[in-house]
């Protein structure tokens, strides 16, 4: 069987199966499995680091741990519950690594402060920055856990339960770094941006936390 009609057979089995495989070593199991949760550490890593070749870095990376711990032993593998969820955390872990070597570097760039005043954003207030291309710039401004929070919550689109577990937070250190979070974002933009946000606190009174 040629490699490509072995990874179609393998397209319709569970995560669980091909993790199965993948501990044998199977190499189609593992290209099935990059296919579907390959894009995950990439995009997680694109967006905290803001760079296409350290994302590039980080998912090989990424991809690589997963082969390791995979082929292992069985037991590793079930270890792996969920290949997308392990690859964020990975992502996640390895990026914050990155910013915090930026930061020891003298020419690391923008120093990263906490702003812990003013009303949290909300996600109609970042969907709006968003499309000005301001949201972006001010998250790669925020402290490196609070860019995490914001980028697992809201472009990762994860409850905050399972964002904390991927930063090993308790809920309460996460929702407070959440809000932290929020606070510094409107803090930076309000110069610019206060008529639009205005706008959107008018049509959005409840924030999400």
């Amino acid at each position: 069987m040629s490699d490509g009609h072995e990874q179609a057979s393998l397209a319709g089995l569970s995560d669980a199966a091909l993790l199965h495989r993948l501990s044998l070593r199977d190499a189609a199991a593992f290209r099935v499995l990059v296919e579907r949760h390959g894009a995950v550490p990439h995009r997680v890593a694109l967006r905290l680091l803001g760079s296409v070749s350290d994302a590039e870095d980080v998912m090989q990376e990424a991809l690589l741990r997963l082969w390791r711990l995979a082929t292992g032993a069985d037991r590793h593998a079930a270890a792996i519950n969920s290949p997308g969820a392990w690859l964020r955390q990975v992502a996640t872990n390895l990026s914050l690594d990155r910013l915090r070597s930026r930061q020891r570097r003298p020419d690391s760039g923008l120093e990263l402060t906490e702003i812990a005043d003013g009303a949290p954003l909300a996600d109609a207030q970042i969907e709006e920055m968003e499309r000005s291309g301001a949201a972006q710039r001010a998250i790669a401004r925020l402290p490196d856990r609070q860019r995490a929070a914001i980028v697992l919550t809201y472009y990762e689109g994860l409850a905050n339960a399972a964002a904390a577990q991927v930063l090993e937070l308790n809920h309460k250190a996460f929702e407070s770094l959440l809000v932290r979070a929020r606070k510094a974002l409107k803090a930076q933009l309000a110069p610019t941006l206060a008529m639009s946000l205005d706008s959107q606190l008018e049509r959005n009174p409840h924030d999400r936390i």
